[in-house]
């Protein structure tokens, strides 16, 4: 605000103003041809801050600032740069000038309900030593928080230490304007400091800041200057003002020297204590920046910044450039706030954080996936297992605090309160924010719910019990099918394999061949049997299928791969998956099929009404008929698939035909009620629509069969 109002009085005067002090950027908009800035711009250091920020991975930080002018003014640039670097700033910590330390701290301990522990502190050095020693009485200056002082504050608290201050900012980070050591800097502190304590004896503290060494540059530019403009006498031109100005300020004269020394000034350059000196549209270019770490009672050098190379370890190109510029690599170990190496977070969980309700399965069985264990005695509920220990690992990875609190989905009994369908609508209905558990992935639920990606191999195999081959039987699937389950199966096979062959064949060179290579199917429903847990699924193939027992078991991948973690000298997985939880398109349940043929016959006869009208009109019904499959028949050379096809013959190109797949689906087994065994697909009919699995039952039995047989699950009535 001074410097802001004395330039307003030099360009009135056109006497030329030199600041080495006023740092604020909101001064660069001033529109002043006789202000020239002999001090680095306060906007300059922020992108030095947000690489600091970007090369520890913090996510957010929170700007802690003087409520003033000089406060206020560097706040727009460096939540930009902070924002270019991905890093949030969720709140602004605002200080006055005037505040108590009973305001400070309540400030303070406002910050310490938030997440956020990267706190960037401006402001001058008075207030700063008030705020940082509340926060060590606190508790704010120890394990996992961070501190970030801009170049003015570290400036006016490392230049000349104090134990009493070094003491409440131990493991904060600062940022310094980089100053080169030379030996005309040498000479010059020994020579003020030698001249500063004959006039001060009694003056402990002789040493010179940065701004110190940019005031006697600024005079030796304006010495400089004012040799070369040659000016010898200053001169001012009275003002024509009233006999009664109602200020001093009216009766300011105008400088006629004004003019040559600003010119002078603008093109001067020299090496000066601070380095290169020379001024570009009135500011000083912006050095490197030292980044530097409060340690014991002094300062420790952990790094530069550059606008060219970013963070580096040190000021030389060759060794930088094959490092990443935003790697905390290229910086030397910081020892943070609690005397600590370990790279905080930059978050912790909240004092007043809202946790999130998290849902979890109460199941028996399969508990190696999700395990919920209550301790009447101490009303306690202990719950661990792989689906929650993932969970957790994925919380502790996320680069924000997200306080959680496990709640078993279970009756005031203990026992389960409902199917896994139930326990996912909770988060439907706000119950619970989340549920966390061996939870499918299947599309009726995603209608009211989102999942997150699959964090286990999804599919459905089968496993089965090792034995002798000689005793194999590749016919043993005929056991369990009933002769009306063969004749429905084969009828509706036939139906839609026509209604397909008839959309087909006549633009698809797949479907112009012989149709006989699909057959296929059906389980009776006493042959089904349900298990819980791992033993209990080893427990039903030692009875053996003709016992009350089974013969293979169809279950999702990450179960079989449990079973067989415990029973692999008895059991094998058939080399045969089915995908779930994929993709899809969906259409409405119906007689679809039926649907399809009739429009595509009455679009067929419209189209080729006019070959079937010029047909001989006494000719027989029979050969009418005939007359009708012959066109029918024909290849339909309009069709899209040829005329690319044709085109590809013409240009040359020979595309490899895929052959048509088996008209097959799949499922899953049934999914078990709450008080029985782990989580897999919903079979009840209004939620869900059925699928089949078929199993290549004669690869599993003899794969030097000719004919593979295959077995069909009707997954509704499951």
């Amino acid at each position: 605000m001074q410097a802001r109002f004395v330039s307003d009085l030099g360009e009135k005067a056109k006497m030329p103003i030199i600041s080495f002090s006023a740092t604020s950027p909101s001064l660069t908009s001033v529109r002043n041809s006789y202000f020239l800035r002999a001090t680095q711009n306060d906007s300059a250091q922020v992108n030095a801050i947000s690489s600091i920020v970007q090369a520890f991975g913090w996510r957010e930080a929170v700007p802690v600032y003087i409520d003033n002018e000089y406060g206020e003014g560097i706040i727009p640039y460096l939540i930009d740069a902070l924002q270019e670097v991905d890093a949030r700033v969720p709140y602004r910590s605002v200080i006055s000038p005037l505040a108590t330390d009973d305001q400070i701290a309540e400030e303070l301990y406002k910050l310490m309900t938030m997440q956020t522990r990267v706190f960037i502190v401006h402001m001058y050095r008075s207030l700063g030593t008030r705020l940082f020693t509340k926060a060590k009485e606190i508790g704010m200056m120890s394990e996992g928080y961070v501190w970030i002082m801009t170049h003015g504050l570290s400036a006016e608290f490392l230049s000349s230490p104090n134990h009493s201050v070094t003491d409440t900012i131990q493991g904060v980070l600062g940022i310094k304007p980089y100053v080169p050591r030379t030996k005309e800097l040498e000479y010059f502190r020994a020579r003020w400091k030698r001249r500063f304590l004959q006039d001060n004896p009694d003056k402990i503290d002789a040493e010179l800041n940065i701004y110190g060494l940019l005031a006697y540059d600024a005079t030796t530019a304006l010495a400089s200057a004012v040799d070369k403009a040659g000016t010898t006498n200053f001169v001012f031109q009275k003002a024509n003002v009233s006999s009664n100005p109602s200020t001093d300020l009216a009766t300011l004269g105008i400088s006629l020297n004004g003019p040559k020394i600003i010119q002078a000034l603008s093109t001067t350059s020299f090496k000066g204590l601070t380095g290169d000196y020379h001024f570009v549209d009135g500011q000083l270019q912006s050095p490197p920046f030292r980044i530097v770490n409060v340690n014991g009672n002094g300062e420790r050098g952990i790094g530069f910044w550059t606008p060219a190379e970013g963070l580096v370890k040190k000021l030389n190109p060759r060794i930088n450039k094959s490092m990443n510029s935003t790697s905390k690599s290229r910086v030397s170990t910081v020892i943070f706030p609690g005397d600590t190496t370990v790279v905080p977070k930059g978050w912790e969980i909240p004092t007043n954080e809202k946790k999130l309700r998290i849902g979890v399965p109460m199941k028996y069985g399969f508990s190696e996936f999700v395990s919920v264990i209550k301790h009447p005695g101490s009303n306690t509920t202990n719950i661990t297992g792989f689906c929650i220990d993932v969970f957790d690992a994925v919380v502790k990875a996320l680069p924000y605090a997200l306080p959680c609190e496990f709640i078993a989905f279970a009756k005031p009994d203990g026992k389960p309160a409902g199917t896994y369908n139930d326990l996912v609508y909770q988060v439907y209905l706000k119950n619970y924010d989340a549920v966390v558990g061996d939870v499918t992935i299947v599309f009726n639920r995603s209608l009211y719910i989102d999942y997150t990606l699959p964090f286990t191999e999804s599919g459905v195999s089968m496993i089965v019990p090792i034995a002798d081959r000689n005793t194999k039987n590749a016919w043993v699937f005929m056991k369990p099918l009933t002769w009306d389950l063969w004749v429905s199966s084969f009828l509706f096979f036939i139906f839609i394999g026509f209604v397909v062959w008839v959309l087909e064949h006549r633009i698809n060179e797949d479907f112009r061949g012989s149709p006989s290579h699909q057959a296929d199917l059906g389980f009776k429903e006493s042959k089904l049997m349900a298990y819980r847990s791992a033993d209990e699924c080893h427990h039903l193939f030692s009875k053996g299928s003709g016992n009350g027992g089974i013969a293979a078991a169809f279950d999702e991948l990450p179960f079989i791969k449990l079973i067989l973690s415990r029973y692999c000298s008895k059991y094998t997985m058939i080399d045969l998956k089915f995908k779930t939880g994929g993709l899809g398109f969906v259409f409405p349940k119906g007689l679809a099929a039926s649907l399809a043929l009739i429009i595509f016959l009455v679009m067929f006869v419209y189209r080729e009404r006019n070959v079937l009208r010029s047909y001989d009109s006494t000719a027989s019904i029979w050969s009418r008929i005939e007359n009708f499959f012959r066109i029918f028949i024909q290849r339909d050379s309009t069709s899209s698939t040829f005329r690319k096809s044709e085109l590809n013959d013409r240009n040359g190109i020979s595309l490899p035909t895929m052959c048509a797949p088996s008209p097959s689906a799949y499922s899953v087994h049934t999914e078990y009620p709450a008080d029985q065994s782990s989580e897999s697909y919903d079979s009840s009919p209004n939620r869900q629509a059925s699928q089949e699995v078929v199993v290549d039952v004669g690869q599993l039995n003899n794969r030097n069969q000719e004919r593979p047989t295959t077995l069909e699950i009707d997954h509704e009535k499951l």
